[in-house]
């Protein structure tokens, strides 16, 4: 009953388009106000969860994809991608797909990699005879891998929640991140053989494709330099993230020279704004984890659980399930700030890996940006192309198949996102 509760009063809460964060602080503060009789508590709760220098990599990462976009770094990207790959057939929606993996692996944003991407991209496909449906489906679908290729805004969320390390997570994400690439990338291929697409455009020959390598090299460095300092054990997340803000700086006014103090004082703010937000959030969220510890509600679900003798393998198939009906009406912060404080007792309870289950819950977040009707790629595909949304809709639900398949094979394989961290000495 107290979960009912506790769940209907927030999702009422959240529908009424209040922000996640007053919702999560509302809902916290009547919970300590019945049970405790006072909000005494709230100051320490978000003082300890505040004061964690793993969260100086949120602005530094923010700040690191603003920087490469304003300095249009990123441009180079799509036209490295479409020269090389853009003559097969089905080589275009290739070409989409590797750079959507590529500047997600520098946003760390399904919507900015959507936006910026299909901005570039989706004329350019359809120019050359791609079927508009197609593209606007593989925009809306290569944009989602933001949320699981690192450095991603959600991972270092649910980290903060459930205190597993980022680094962790993020060598986690990047093996079913490439497969799930790769599987878009094959479907690209096959839909193009059954379309029978020919327009393509001809070959640039190997100078302009030394060209387009040459002038995309500091854009595809990127995540080397930012992951590759956390593989070797150079650097922390945290470092990684100052790093790769340096790395972008360089690149813009050493190498671009198109980046002066405006442009500075703009990515600042900018990224100052957006990090704001997130640490409200994450206050707010931490309020709310109290207070459902104070009711013991994790505890109760623990012993329902137990109490059904389900299996780690059920419980998961449970939670997976349940996290992909709410994502069909919330957006994805929301449901890693509502479910795993929830959840954390009973998966340790049950022995579940942690990481795992991060990169579980990222690829079911992936799937909530393209399932209506609060999927938000389906909607900045449309803010930039003017397509119904209707038929951005029928061109992501391939995709959203292919998610679902790639969702079963990870809880099939464990070790496609395990191993990465393991090797790399993480737990």
């Amino acid at each position: 009953m107290t979960m009912t509760l506790v769940f209907g009063g927030l999702i009422l809460l959240l529908l009424t388009g209040m922000p996640i964060f007053a919702a999560l602080g509302l809902a916290a503060t009547a919970i300590l106000l019945i049970f405790e009789g006072g909000i005494g508590s709230v100051a320490d709760t978000i003082f300890a969860h505040l004061n964690k220098s793993i969260l100086m990599a949120i602005p530094l990462f923010v700040f690191m994809a603003q920087v490469m976009m304003r300095a249009k770094v990123i441009d180079d990207l799509y036209d490295m991608a479409h020269t090389v790959v853009g003559h097969i057939r089905g080589g275009l929606g290739v070409a989409t797909v590797l750079s959507c993996t590529i500047f997600a692996a520098i946003s760390g944003s399904s919507v900015a990699t959507a936006l910026s991407i299909g901005s570039s991209a989706i004329p350019q496909m359809k120019r050359f005879g791609y079927p508009e449906r197609g593209a606007l489906g593989v925009i809306a679908a290569g944009g989602t891998l933001g949320i699981l290729i690192p450095p991603s805004g959600p991972m270092i969320l649910y980290a903060i929640v459930s205190e597993v390390s980022i680094g962790a997570l993020f060598l986690a994400g990047i093996a079913p991140g490439l497969l799930m690439a790769l599987i878009f990338s094959i479907y690209c291929l096959a839909d193009a053989r059954r379309n029978r697409l020919t327009e393509t455009p001809d070959w640039a020959g190997w100078r302009k494709v030394a060209t387009a390598f040459r002038r995309s090299f500091w854009a595809v460095m990127a995540p080397p330099v930012v992951m590759g300092g956390i593989y070797l054990g150079v650097f922390t997340a945290t470092e990684a993230a100052a790093a790769g803000s340096l790395y972008a700086l360089l690149v813009a006014t050493l190498v671009y020279r198109n980046f002066g103090l405006r442009d500075l004082w703009i990515c600042a703010w900018s990224s100052m704004r957006t990090s704001m937000m997130v640490f409200m959030i994450i206050a707010a969220a931490a309020m709310f984890g109290h207070a459902i510890t104070i009711i013991r509600l994790p505890y109760g679900v623990t012993e329902a659980v137990a109490a059904m003798g389900l299996g780690p393998f059920s419980f998961i198939l449970i939670v997976m399930a349940m996290i992909f009906v709410m994502g069909m009406f919330f957006e994805s912060i929301s449901i890693i700030l509502i479910t795993t404080p929830i959840l954390l007792p009973t998966m340790i309870a049950l022995d579940i890996d942690l990481v795992w289950y991060g990169v579980l819950l990222m690829i079911n977040l992936e799937l909530a940006m393209i399932t209506p009707p609060v999927g938000m790629n389906l909607f900045v595909i449309k803010g930039i192309t003017d397509a119904p949304l209707s038929e951005v809709v029928r061109g992501a639900a391939p995709y959203v198949i292919l998610m679902v398949g790639g969702l079963a094979l990870l809880l099939a394989a464990p070790g496609l996102a395990t191993w990465l961290p393991r090797s790399a000495g993480f737990g």
